[in-house]
């Protein structure tokens, strides 16, 4: 046992090295936890979690072979796991299924994480940001299940399949949420679907994840927990979808990143990153607002996060190494 342990840490350490290096970013603890999770779940569990479509990805690949390189010659590993509108912010670790729902972890700040991050990307919804920790995403989706279990299923076969659920969530409690009493409906309402969500006042981007920068910006972006995303994307797509108007706003935050005041080059950055649709002058302006701003802040990890994700963008598969 303790060979076994010191293993997982040397293992756990060369993957903490290996993104320091080539990413900029530092491992959180929590994404150690989660590896160490998987390989304490027996037949069954593991089972379990592949039938909630939940698998490591991204990041978590890593775990198989921390050196592990690119398929092809040229491919920036930094692409790896990134889908076509993932943030910058956003670093891939696992993937839940269809729609291509999947889980990064959330560096706002360029350098820490402060939160896991979801969403579908086959799908118009926005960032999920409710969840602090890996193991905390999959408690939550677990309890997805548990409370759709009472509407596929009865009698010996709802006991059955709440009896593995309950499995599968008490090996998730021996490491974290083990002190929220809830399960099922009640545990969504109370921590996944609960209003406000839980968010700091970062200024409103049409993701959800909203932009972390003290200055002004031109439209009035309130902090993200406490604005009508519906309401708030009226004004915005108004200046994305006229070219005259896009470029105006391009250029003025340009101007004002290079004045010293970056906070609209990253929200204006964000929101076309996010709508860019395969729109290669958005995916410029994106990228050219969203490098500029990440330098201003002194966050060379995510612009060099932006400048891969850009030359690989349309890359026909996220699967790199």
């Amino acid at each position: 046992m303790p060979e076994e342990r010191a293993r997982t840490q040397e293992l756990h350490a060369a993957v903490a090295e290996r993104v320091r290096r080539d990413w900029g970013l530092e491992l959180p603890e929590s994404l150690f936890r989660y590896d160490t999770f998987l390989g304490s779940l027996d037949q069954d569990q593991a089972r379990l979690l592949r039938d909630m479509e939940l698998r490591p990805f991204g990041i978590s690949d890593l775990f198989a072979d921390p050196d592990a390189q690119p398929k092809e010659e040229g491919v920036d590993v930094r692409a790896h796991g990134r889908f076509y509108r993932d943030p910058p912010e956003f670093l891939t670790f696992m993937h839940g299924g269809s729609d291509g729902l999947h889980y990064g972890l959330w560096f706002e700040d360029g350098e820490t994480c402060a939160r896991v991050a979801s969403y579908y990307n086959n799908d118009a919804g926005e960032l999920d940001i409710t969840a602090s920790t890996p193991l905390e995403a999959i408690r939550a989706r677990l309890e997805l299940f548990v409370r759709d279990a009472h509407d596929y299923h009865e009698g010996e076969e709802l006991a059955e399949r709440l009896d593995e659920l309950s499995g599968l969530r008490d090996a998730v409690t021996a490491f974290e949420t083990g002190d929220r009493e809830q399960v099922g409906d009640k545990y969504s309402r109370k921590y996944t679907f609960a209003w406000p969500p839980i968010l700091h006042d970062c200024a409103t981007t049409l993701d959800g994840g909203g932009a972390l920068a003290d200055g002004e910006t031109v439209l009035s972006r309130q902090p993200q927990n406490r604005t009508d995303l519906g309401r708030f994307a009226g004004p915005v797509h108004a200046i994305l979808n006229d070219a005259d108007a896009l470029a105006a706003a391009v250029q003025e935050a340009r101007r004002r990143c290079e004045d010293g005041d970056p906070a609209e080059a990253l929200a204006l950055g964000r929101d076309l990153h996010w709508t860019s649709g395969f729109q290669e002058e958005r995916e410029a302006y994106a990228h050219d607002l969203l490098t500029a701003a990440y330098e201003a802040l002194d966050r060379p990890a995510l612009a060099g996060v932006a400048e891969a994700h850009y030359r690989h963008r349309q890359i026909k598969s996220v699967q790199v190494i």
